[in-house]
């Protein structure tokens, strides 16, 4: 008898030593630290993000696969299963760890001056600092390139103005990586929370990520020093290729979600009777189990293949949105089948499946939604961009 999804296609197989035991450190401060919490965290819509972020700085895994600084150096792979464990909790949890390491801090790390690095990566490493990442506008989500956000020079200083929208840990941050459209083109700036004219709110009534601070980002008039600029970022390279890398965790953050979504289900069937025998011993119960297992364990072996091409620095953009596309579209069908089985128990936070489900909703929209990765993808296989 199958015991853990994993054991269905014995995808340990695949892993080395360190990658299994670095997994299940996470997954045990998951079980201990997070989901004893996580239902309230949603109910309620507060999380104590600079706790958590103090705790996931001692564990070691906030730009964990960045280099230097303070940070691990460890594989995409090791990363990929860190994210995974942590949406397996939740998507909220996984997105905090994402935009620290993925975003705010690989953006400095990538694009920034050896100042900037100096300055703001140990301290995020460690989570002492936080950091946020300021590319979506109200208008402008999918197309970055009409942002509205400016910046203008003012001596040797910038002056930004603008606003950026559905921002995660905006309003707590310690900095926020800014881009704005300037005659030289799309750059990028470090702004420092209290910078004057910089302000944060968090966005209420959500349905969604609910154990995540999300925020709206105002810049009015806001002055900062030429060293504020990420001096080698230039063009929308810049930003696409922060987004490439929180991509990268969504690719096995989501199988997480499934993962968990699948084996709180099959814990249910085995012991909910219908009809005077388990929910298990049905037919089109299994059936739906069976096709479920199938397409997560397809999943998983989408992204630990990533993993290794990104491991040989061979990925490509393309090869991410494969990824993307289709494990976070499957989580979500099988977070709803889940649900299905699970009946009206489905539907409460006793159980985690409509948590999942509810996430993944977000999961699906944001670094690119499905419609924008298949022509991704599409632009791959004819060489003909279809997004004009």
């Amino acid at each position: 008898m199958v015991t853990r999804i994993e054991d269905l296609l014995d995808l340990d197989s695949l892993l080395t030593p360190e990658d299994i035991e670095l997994r299940q450190t996470v997954r045990r401060f998951g079980e201990q630290r997070l989901r004893p919490h996580i239902a309230d965290w949603f109910e309620a819509g507060e999380v104590p993000v600079r706790e958590l972020a103090a705790d996931l700085g001692k564990l070691g895994v906030l730009g964990m696969h960045l280099k230097g600084y303070g940070c691990g150096g460890s594989t995409a792979t090791a990363y990929g299963l860190v994210c995974q464990e942590l949406e397996a909790i939740d998507s909220g949890l996984r997105s905090l760890v994402s935009v620290q390491g993925s975003l705010a801090m690989f953006a400095i790390y990538r694009w920034g001056s050896e100042e900037q690095r100096n300055q703001w990566l140990p301290a995020m490493a460690s989570g002492d600092a936080i950091g946020c990442f300021g590319l979506t506008e109200p208008d402008f989500g999918s197309n970055p390139s009409g942002m509205r956000t400016t910046a203008r020079r003012d001596g040797s200083d910038w002056i930004l103005n603008g606003s950026k929208m559905w921002i995660t840990n905006g309003s707590i941050a310690d900095a926020a990586i800014v881009w704005a459209r300037s005659k030289e083109g799309i750059i990028g700036f470090v702004v420092p929370a209290g910078t004057p004219g910089f302000s944060a709110r968090d966005m209420s009534h959500k349905l969604s990520l609910r154990a995540s601070v999300t925020s709206e980002l105002h810049l009015d008039d806001v002055r900062l020093p030429a060293d504020a600029q990420l001096p080698d970022a230039n063009g929308l390279s810049g930003p696409l290729a922060c987004l490439s890398e929180a991509r990268f965790g969504i690719v096995f953050g989501s199988v997480g979600a499934a993962r968990d979504c699948l084996q709180t289900t099959l814990d249910y069937v085995g012991s909910r009777e219908v009809f005077d025998k388990p929910l298990a011993g049905y037919q089109l119960t299994q059936a739906k189990l069976a096709d479920m297992a199938v397409e997560l364990g397809k999943a998983q072996l989408l992204a630990l293949h990533l993993g290794r091409l990104k491991d040989d620095g061979r990925i490509r953009p393309e090869q991410i949105s494969v990824g993307k596309l289709n494990n976070v579209r499957e989580a979500i069908k099988i977070a709803r089948q889940c649900r299905t089985l699970l009946g009206a128990n489905g539907i409460t936070l006793e159980y985690p499946v409509i948590r999942h489900a509810n996430n993944l909703e977000s999961v699906l929209t944001y670094e690119g939604t499905s419609e924008v990765h298949q022509l991704v993808i599409g632009e791959a296989l004819t060489g003909v961009s279809a997004f004009r």
